[in-house]
């Protein structure tokens, strides 16, 4: 019985992965493994990375290849993954999972952290599939799974830097499939809710925010290893949006078909009393 179904759908089994040493990144290489496939993990913690390689090998990956790089370099990124698939004969799945969280009033946030937000949540992005797209195209075949959040259609109250970094990747995936229309390279988007994460390690944020987004976490009652075996198998179905846990599809869908009802009801979360205009 395979791990994951998507083992089925890529049958090369090569996978690149980054932010892949901690949190949703290693849980998905953590099921690839499984299956036997080939890995490559890329991360700015090295030691985290040497960690995470040694214990997939343990779950039985055939490889795993680790760059310790930022996904905003792009010159290490394009290299990294070019390095990569010419060793492993190829790419099969692109996972852009690298990212960073700020909070606080959008007329509070430093703009430096706007910048840091937008540059690694989407312009790493970015970096990620253009290192994909030509190793995919050549083989006519593969799949990038961008990693969005919740947070891109429930957009919160002092969020605004992360609600629209992760807001502009589903438009940047909507755009990527476009693109690919008529090949089988395909994109999807991932939207997950709240779980625990090392997201927080690194967070620009105010300590009250940053303890109310702990709280939210540890109490979601989803995991890491829930959330990669949910996205992994909506890529196998060939999704192209994934919004997880099912609570949170009740709200996209809701975000879609009546957005004013849905702008109330986060008003009312916060204990707002106006709803804004549509």
């Amino acid at each position: 019985m395979p791990a994951t179904p998507l083992t089925a759908a890529l049958p090369g089994r090569r996978a690149f992965v980054t932010g892949g040493a901690s949190g949703l990144g290693l849980a998905l290489a953590t099921l690839l493994a499984r299956d036997h496939w080939t890995l490559a993990l890329l991360d700015r913690d090295g030691a985290r990375l040497a960690a995470a390689a040694h214990a997939l090998g343990l779950e039985g990956a055939r490889s795993v290849h680790v760059f310790v790089a930022d996904v905003t370099d792009e010159d290490a990124c394009t290299r990294a993954v070019g390095d990569f698939a010419t060793g492993a004969g190829g790419l099969d799945l692109m996972i852009n999972n690298a990212g960073v969280a700020v909070a606080g009033r959008i007329d509070e946030t430093p703009i430096a952290d706007w910048r840091w937000a937008l540059e690694v949540n989407v312009v790493g992005v970015a970096i990620g599939c253009r290192a994909a797209l030509p190793v995919m195209r050549r083989a006519g075949a593969g799949l990038i799974l961008n990693i969005a959040s919740a947070a891109a259609f429930a957009c919160a109250a002092e969020m605004g830097a992360y609600n629209a970094s992760k807001a502009a990747v589903v438009a940047l995936t909507e755009t990527l499939a476009q693109e690919l229309h008529g090949t089988r390279v395909r994109a999807a988007v991932a939207m997950p809710g709240f779980f625990p994460t090392s997201l927080l390690e690194t967070a620009r944020a105010p300590g009250a925010t940053l303890a109310l987004a702990r709280e939210l976490m540890g109490r979601s009652g989803y995991t890491a290893e829930r959330a990669a075996a949910d996205l992994l198998a909506a890529c196998a179905r060939g999704a192209l949006y994934i919004v997880v846990p099912s609570p949170y599809r009740t709200l996209w869908r809701l975000k879609r078909y009546l957005p004013r009802c849905f702008a109330g009801l986060l008003a009312r979360k916060r204990g707002g009393r106006s709803t804004p205009r549509t």
